[in-house]
């Protein structure tokens, strides 16, 4: 359904979840795990998998805090995106990577839920691509202290949200881990 031609690849793209991200993120041990599993399950179906890694004064290049977390490990001929802003696409090359690989819709796991999942969601959806949220492997961290709720609602939220999200000639949607399909 996605409206980029001859793209009929789906690739697995991990955002952000890295060291100083995930720290305290709600369902740390949980989102890895299933994250994890899908990253296998994607290998093993020898679909494309993409790793968004965000970059700034915070996260510094070379930094613990920067790196993936070690629960997650890309493979060597694995694609890492370099990020600066929290839509994945913008000031980056994420396009022609996905445009090398053939891939037109993707499945989005990663964090933070509130920020740059989704904004990278809405980023591939108006760029043509179809963007399925996969509902148990995103988090984010409490800010209920900034009047925002808390992390399952955000979750929850963004879930409810996102389900019936669509354009012309491309989807939304979001999908449990476990039904997942790479084929």
């Amino acid at each position: 359904m996605t409206t980029q031609i001859d793209r009929l690849n789906t690739a697995l793209v991990v955002i952000d979840l890295q060291n100083g991200v995930v720290a305290h993120a709600y369902r740390r041990d949980q989102v890895l795990g299933t994250v994890n599993a899908l990253v296998q399950r994607a290998r093993r179906a020898r679909a494309p998998v993409v790793w968004i890694r965000h970059g700034d004064e915070d996260l510094k290049a070379g930094s613990r805090a920067w790196e993936i977390a070690a629960e997650l490990a890309p493979a060597p001929d694995e694609v890492i995106v370099e990020k600066r802003y929290r839509d994945a696409f913008e000031g980056t090359d994420l396009e022609q990577v996905f445009s090398r690989l053939g891939v037109g819709k993707l499945f989005v796991a990663g964090a933070e839920t509130d920020m740059c999942v989704r904004s990278t969601l809405h980023g591939a959806l108006v760029r043509g691509y179809d963007a399925i949220l996969v509902g148990d492997a995103h988090t984010t961290i409490d800010r209920t202290q900034e009047g925002v709720p808390d992390p399952q609602g955000v979750i929850n939220h963004t879930n409810l949200y996102w389900s019936n999200q669509r354009a012309p000639g491309r989807s939304g949607g979001v999908i449990q881990s476990a039904d997942v399909d790479f084929e």
